[in-house]
């Protein structure tokens, strides 16, 4: 951890909606005029899409079918936690990018004068000098496998967590529309993926600092049959803190219609105030990282 050049890191799994909690950031970000260096997650994948296609077949032959982007075989666990012990040291570090539309290869072919299509990583290139923070989403963020620990060089670690079966209703309905994979083929990536999601995803969140878990209130028993995403309204969602010394909960009961505390380091929020909350219990824990950096 560093108090000079800290680190936020906020991991979930696909489809768990880190992306909300992305735009949360950088409305906090913008408003407290934060530079920040961003690093994807995606980037950090070992494999790009042909090669990670080339090894799971293998493994399948093999007799591995749970070969997945959730686990060590395809990801650089070792560059995670050099990226952010090289940043919180330095204030600068290495990142690349993994290109996942013929939009985005465009702007980056443009940027880097190669020629790569969706799929492809670009080359390296150093971040970070004159940024006052670096931010990393995905799938990795407090990683711990063996000698490696990424977790030890985060200051303000973030989960997002729906409930499983909300989790996979997401998933589900996001590669239909993204993707155009169909409903069969998500299942099988979710059977695959099962063992590294337990394994190197789930204890991510016992590392956290705030994990945000949204939970549906309308059936979600058997999300292989649901026909829409529950709504945010029909929806909580769950806020713990790992500590919550400091935490003013009062005044985040008094700010949020509607919310309450079911235990004395959990709040609960209506799922139509979820960016609010995410706001408000987000920025004067990042408006402290800054002032300590003056320090």
């Amino acid at each position: 951890m560093s108090r000079k050049h800290p680190v936020i890191a906020v991991t979930g799994s696909s489809g768990a909606g880190t992306t909300t909690v992305k735009r949360a950031f950088e409305n906090i970000f913008r408003r407290e005029k934060i530079e920040a260096a961003v690093v994807e997650g995606d980037s950090l994948h070992s494999l790009d899409r042909m090669a990670f296609r080339a090894a799971s077949a293998e493994a399948a032959k093999a007799g591995n079918n749970s070969f997945s982007h959730f686990g060590p075989e395809a990801n650089h666990f070792d560059k995670i936690e050099q990226t952010f012990k090289s940043y919180g040291e330095t204030g600068k570090c290495d990142r690349r990018y993994y290109i996942h539309s013929d939009a985005e290869a465009k702007d980056l072919n443009a940027r880097f004068g190669t020629n790569l299509g969706p799929g492809q990583f670009t080359p390296w290139e150093t971040v970070g000098e004159g940024s006052d923070i670096l931010f990393y989403e995905g799938l990795h963020g407090l990683v711990k496998h063996g000698d490696i620990d990424a977790s030890r060089y985060v200051d303000l670690g973030v989960g997002v967590v729906p409930i499983v079966n909300l989790e996979w209703i997401q998933k589900i309905a996001r590669d239909k529309a993204e993707r155009g994979y169909s409903a069969e083929a998500t299942v099988d990536t979710i059977l695959r993926r099962m063992p590294d999601y337990i394994n190197h995803i789930t204890p991510q969140f016992s590392r956290t600092r705030v994990n945000f878990q949204r939970v549906s209130t309308v059936d979600t028993s058997n999300p292989f049959i649901a026909r829409d995403i529950p709504t945010p309204d029909e929806s909580f969602v769950v806020v713990h803190f790992s500590d919550p010394t400091g935490v003013d909960f009062p005044y985040m009961l008094t700010m949020i219609h509607d919310s309450f505390m079911s235990r004395p380091n959990t709040l609960v929020v209506p799922g139509g105030k979820m960016n609010f909350a995410l706001e408000l219990v987000l920025g004067p824990i990042i408006h402290d990282l800054i002032e300590n950096k003056k320090k």
